[in-house]
């Protein structure tokens, strides 16, 4: 059964989220607060996290900071921030998605799926059909992915990575020199329902490109092919 830990202040919506998750067999658990967020995600372990950002004793974004010091759980921002440099924030923090309100129940389903899968062992979620790599180390000048390990090294100092930035990275170093589409990669990190929302990629691999390229503005190995998808020049 999955674990799914609420954190969010509001008791309307945290029964109403209590709710429907029990129907489809989820396991909850729901606190009001980041401090008891942080200690009960230690004790329980859940297996998705779905966080609030306007929490009454600190900020969510804090509370994403703090989690990702020792855990790579999923964790999906459920907030009424609704402007790009709010939701950006929360992205680079470590969130794994971000779902504004008021917002549609079975959206939000839809995503902690999708992120419960991207979390997964390798193979419980389907990789795209892919060019295994020589190695499984992909060197470039700039940067290395150990896709054994599942870490990521620049200038010999690690990159943190969100768990959907790893899984869009991995796709791609896997097929180096392959045009991805848009579609594919959507329905592999996100899944089918979410084919469309080509925002997500521009928002995720602006944060890989900031992260990894040395000039994110003209990227040398993480290459956009307008309106078609994404490549992997190594």
């Amino acid at each position: 059964m999955t674990r799914v830990l609420v954190v969010e202040d509001e008791p309307p919506l945290v029964r109403a989220l209590t709710i429907n998750l029990r129907a489809r067999g989820y396991e909850v658990d729901a606190v009001p607060d980041g401090t008891t967020a942080l200690r009960l995600a230690a004790e329980r372990r859940p297996d998705v996290i779905v966080l609030d950002l306007g929490l009454p004793d600190m900020d969510g974004i804090d509370v994403i900071r703090a989690m990702r010091g020792w855990t790579r759980v999923p964790l999906v921002v459920l907030s009424a921030r609704r402007t790009t440099h709010e939701k950006v924030e929360a992205l680079e923090a470590g969130a794994d998605d971000y779902l504004t309100k008021p917002f549609d129940m079975a959206e939000l389903l839809a995503r902690l799926r999708a992120a419960v899968r991207r979390n997964a062992p390798d193979g419980a979620g389907g990789m795209l059909p892919a060019d295994e790599p020589r190695s499984p180390t992909v060197a470039t000048e700039d940067f290395t992915v150990d896709l054994v390990a599942k870490k990521v090294r620049r200038d010999g100092r690690p990159v943190r990575l969100t768990p959907t930035e790893w899984h869009l990275l991995e796709i791609l170093v896997r097929s180096p020199g392959r045009l991805i589409s848009q579609r594919q990669l959507l329905e592999e990190v996100w899944g089918p329902t979410f084919a469309t929302r080509t925002n997500y990629l521009r928002v995720y691999m602006a944060q890989l490109r900031r992260k990894l390229e040395k000039d994110p503005s003209h990227p040398r190995y993480l290459i956009t092919e307008p309106g078609m998808g994404y490549r992997f020049e190594g």
